[in-house]
């Protein structure tokens, strides 16, 4: 059982006042199971791969980093048991994720099994989310600290809305923070938020992902507003949007006074199947999880970000959000 303000990580709850600085919107290693049976990726090789999440988990501890949220759920080739052997090794805690990542569609699985479905009875997704979160993941003792979700492009197809729905379930039994993916460009982080609200969740247990993708001040205050807090998660990411530019807009929100309603972090990887080791060094040689540290909080000082401004945005926004909610 949980107690009151713990948060759980891969080597057991700790309490919320000791996650420290907090990257909240990262992944360990991201896969394709089926693919990575079938067809191996050239660069993957799991015992090179640990060593070096080891390794830079070293690095991040050395500059001040204490939690790594890893978002990596299914759809994203989500395995606990080999991501538990880098949090053994590693003083940083690793938090654990639940959720299902599809932009579109889910497996045909999720098409027979469900509610009024061929095989009818409870919603997998549900059982599964609320299994992971208070019991463990897959028939391990680790439990998952956040929930994720996803819009893109297509927006909130009938599959997007059940993974939605699920999680806010999910959430109202359980008080696990929700976190997103959205399609900046479509501003569709509205429409999920919405949804969200509709079904029960506080836009206060919400971290909005992706935001800093855009650099519509108008649109990024209508979300704050709400209360819900701004993923600026992407620092690297320099193939979608330059650092640049996404430093600007952090700036301007801070000047706004929306410090506590903004969290920092880079969505970066030790390994990606999707954008691999070789094509990140050539192309995107930022987007690494030592980014924010080593360039980007120098950029934020230079630009009139205070001690404070930087304290609510890497500990104190993520420890409030990742303390599960009270449960009536």
């Amino acid at each position: 059982m949980t107690e009151a303000g713990e948060v759980q990580t891969f080597t057991g709850p700790v309490p919320a006042s000791d996650l420290g600085v907090t990257l909240i919107h990262e992944h360990v290693f991201v896969g394709h199971p089926e693919l990575d049976l079938n067809f191996p990726h050239p660069e993957w090789d799991e015992a090179a791969a640990v060593e070096a999440a080891v390794a830079g988990l070293d690095r991040l501890w050395e500059l001040g980093v204490r939690t790594v949220v890893d978002l990596t759920v299914l759809g994203l080739g989500r395995d606990v048991a080999r991501v538990a052997t880098v949090a053994a090794r590693s003083r940083v805690q690793l938090v654990a994720s639940t959720g299902y990542y599809t932009a579109d569609v889910l497996p045909p699985y999720f098409h027979t099994h469900g509610p009024g479905l061929l095989i009818d009875g409870p919603d997998p997704l549900v059982e599964m989310f609320v299994n992971d979160i208070e019991v463990g993941i897959a028939g391990t003792a680790i439990r998952a600290g956040m929930l994720k979700v996803v819009t893109d492009r297509p927006g909130l197809t009938p599959d997007v809305v059940r993974v939605i729905t699920a999680a806010a379930i999910a959430h109202q039994h359980t008080g696990v923070p929700i976190t997103t993916h959205t399609h900046a460009p479509s501003q569709n982080g509205r429409d999920q938020l919405a949804l969200l609200v509709e079904h029960g969740v506080a836009p206060e247990r919400v971290v909005v992902g992706h935001c800093g993708d855009s650099e519509d001040l108008a649109y990024l205050r209508e979300l704050a507003d709400t209360g819900a807090t701004l993923g600026m998660d992407r620092f690297g990411m320099e193939h979608v949007l330059p650092d640049e530019q996404r430093v600007r807009t952090v700036l301007a929100l801070l000047e706004l006074g929306y410090a506590d309603r903004m969290v920092l972090s880079h969505d970066a990887a030790f390994f990606s199947r999707v954008t691999p080791p070789s094509w990140r060094a050539t192309h995107v040689p930022n987007w690494h999880m030592e980014n924010l540290h080593r360039r980007i909080v120098p950029l934020l000082r230079d630009g009139g970000a205070t001690d404070d401004d930087l304290n609510q945005m890497l500990v104190v926004n993520p420890a409030r959000l990742l303390t599960p909610a009270p449960q009536h």
